[in-house]
């Protein structure tokens, strides 16, 4: 009898949960369709994709802290946590579109602000740098994309239009419209250009400050030797003459 009964609530129970998501995180779909090339509906999303299962049990967890009940929000993160792998603490502030892409390890700690549209990939971690109280972990502004294994930590702040590169680690504060790579985060803007419209998810095309430094600094040695060069060739005449 038991398994009866079981077989008729599972299915009730899925178009339960399949409506209130549906509902209640129309932006976080959206963000997933658009940004997912794998994407292909709306259902496969809401059921299979690890980022949208651990969002709602962060709007849970997040719901119970703000009505003061002590325990379950942690409960709520923890388990979805065990359940998805991504770990997003009640007290993280999140904006509308937020997608986290695979998702694996990704963890967002307490007091991280996240604006709208953001997109994590697997591995990211919005953490702090000890045990400093108060506002600890970073805000992210709108239309970021922080790439696979990055590590944004401390109170900083990362500007709108921004994408991070993979596996880099930002310690310190990052402008609007600009490039972040490496390990400290080093800032490369895109000549002063705005970053395309929409998210950019291109991480093939990366900038590298360093190698950019020292092709500037090669152009200046090539031209230097080259005027060494003509100043020498004419001394040469002068004295020929």
């Amino acid at each position: 009898m038991w398994f009866f009964k079981l077989m008729i609530c599972v299915p009730v129970l899925a178009v339960i949960y399949y409506a209130l998501v549906r509902k209640f995180m129309k932006s976080e779909i959206n963000a997933a369709m658009e940004r997912d090339p794998a994407a292909t509906s709306q259902i496969e999303i809401i059921f299979t994709y690890a980022g949208v299962q651990a969002l709602v049990f962060y709007k849970l967890a997040k719901a119970l802290q703000e009505m003061s009940i002590p325990f379950l929000p942690r409960f709520f993160s923890q388990l979805g946590k065990w359940l998805t792998g991504i770990e997003i603490h009640p007290g993280a502030t999140i904006g509308e579109g937020f997608f986290v892409d695979h998702g694996m390890g990704v963890v967002i700690g307490e007091t991280a602000i996240i604006g709208k549209n953001v997109t994590l990939f697997q591995g990211v971690t919005l953490g702090g740098t000890g045990k400093e109280q108060g506002k600890r972990h970073p805000t992210i502004g709108d239309n970021v994309v922080v790439g696979a294994g990055a590590k944004v930590l401390g109170n900083i702040k990362v500007g709108n239009d921004v994408l991070v590169g993979a596996n880099a680690v930002v310690i310190r504060d990052v402008p609007n419209d600009s490039t972040v790579v490496g390990i400290p985060g080093r800032v490369a803007k895109r000549k002063g250009k705005r970053l395309p419209a929409g998210i950019n998810l291109d991480h093939t095309a990366l900038p590298d400050p360093i190698q950019q430094a020292l092709e500037r600094l090669q152009h200046e040695i090539d031209h230097i030797e080259d005027e060494m060069d003509e100043y020498h060739h004419h001394n040469k005449d002068d004295k020929d003459i």
